[in-house]
């Protein structure tokens, strides 16, 4: 491992890149009410992550790897997510709004293959990207740019590595009980992240920051999100607030509680991006050429 996860936890830009990453993360769905009404429950967001690491590590020539509806079955139990006929209503979800197709497999008409579409696949690019601004903003010195330019061979390949990270980390998951309240909830880590980013902006750690127009943001009920926070309250991360209840002030817990969950992943993102950069460099020295970002891609994100 490159970095220790206290290096991480401890830096003393941590805000600074905490704020970076609520900026990319929201600005990721500002806007996009389709996408955020797709990935709205945890379940979704794990299945649209979990198609494009499993899908990425397949073989065609190797059975055992082959991108199936079971095999997407058993990489979720990894995370306790265990309820077939869920995925598979989110599976259909998928299919139906163009993200998933499913295909014969090679030489056995009886298997269904499940494949990603060019939607998910570049939805998934931006949302990796998201994901190692805060890396950027600590380390500058090390080299994030395939996957911040979203590259489309360098994100094939960083899915492909992170397929061997899964176990370890839905076990960090596990450690972070506040982190999962949110994950838990329909639009949760949307809501979190929102909120958040409003304190920050306030500039003021004190400042009592509205929350029921993440309702009308993100499509779910003002019911469900004074629900969310009544249960953030009793965990001791919010204090309610204002009249009517409808400010949240940011407790310590919070902030501390966020900061290691976003350290975890830093952690783990790192670590991903050192096996993959390895590769990539390899491979690029075996076929005689230069690695260089996907300017086309970086181009149209740009844009």
């Amino acid at each position: 491992m490159r970095l220790s996860f206290d290096e991480i936890l401890n830096h003393p830009r941590l805000p600074e890149a905490r704020h970076a990453y609520l900026d990319s993360f929201v600005g990721l769905y500002q806007g996009d009410p389709f996408l955020v009404r797709l990935l709205l429950q945890a379940g979704r967001f794990l299945v649209f992550h979990s198609v494009a690491v499993l899908e990425a590590a397949q073989d065609l020539s190797r059975r055992e790897t082959w991108f199936t509806v079971a095999a997407l079955k058993q990489q979720l139990s990894v995370y306790g997510y265990a309820s077939g006929r869920q995925v598979d209503h989110l599976v259909a979800r998928l299919r139906e709004v163009g993200f998933l197709e499913q295909h014969a497999a090679p030489g056995d008409g009886r298997v269904r293959l499940l494949a990603s579409t060019h939607k998910l696949r570049a939805h998934h690019a931006e949302w990796l990207a998201t994901h190692y601004v805060p890396l950027a903003t600590l380390f500058p010195d090390h080299d994030y740019s395939p996957v911040l330019s979203r590259d489309h061979a360098f994100h094939a390949l960083h899915c492909r590595e992170c397929l061997p990270f899964n176990a370890v980390s839905a076990r960090l998951m596990m450690t972070l009980p506040d982190t999962m309240l949110f994950f838990m909830h329909a639009a949760g880590p949307l809501i979190q992240n929102a909120v958040l980013k409003a304190a920050m902006d306030a500039a003021d750690p004190n400042a009592a920051v509205p929350y029921m127009e993440a309702a009308d943001r993100f499509g779910v009920s003002r019911t469900h999100v004074r629900n969310l926070m009544k249960d953030a309250e009793k965990a001791g991360l919010v204090r309610i607030t204002g009249q009517g209840g409808r400010s949240i002030l940011i407790l310590p817990r919070f902030w501390a509680g966020y900061d290691r969950g976003l350290a975890v992943g830093m952690y783990l993102h790192d670590a991903v991006n050192v096996v993959a950069m390895n590769r990539w460099a390899k491979s690029h020295k075996d076929s005689g050429t230069t690695p260089l970002p996907d300017l086309t891609v970086t181009a149209s994100h740009s844009s």
